[in-house]
């Protein structure tokens, strides 16, 4: 499982583990816990860089309707994994 560090911006770490990644309407998505193992807090990435930047930039989803709309693709992705709201 890939382990990412994201920045806040205070400059604190927060790790989180990605469950799966996808494309919708031509942006990229990541599921991500805040535990590797067991049950964790899920949380909805969009990438907002370019396709030329090194570097990946996301921000947590925070739409209601798009958190339900991308979560339900994940749901298909992730069959063997429960996912509870």
């Amino acid at each position: 499982m890939e382990r990412l560090t994201f920045r806040g911006e205070n400059g604190e770490t927060v790790d989180f583990y990605v469950l799966e990644q996808t494309r919708v309407g031509g942006v990229n998505y990541l599921l991500a816990a805040d535990s590797a193992e067991g049950d964790g807090e899920c949380v909805i990435f969009r990438d907002l860089s370019d396709e030329r930047e090194r570097e990946s930039l996301y921000e947590i989803v925070e739409d209601e309707q798009e958190q339900e709309a991308v979560l339900a693709v994940f749901e298909q992705l992730l069959e063997d994994v429960d996912i509870t709201r």
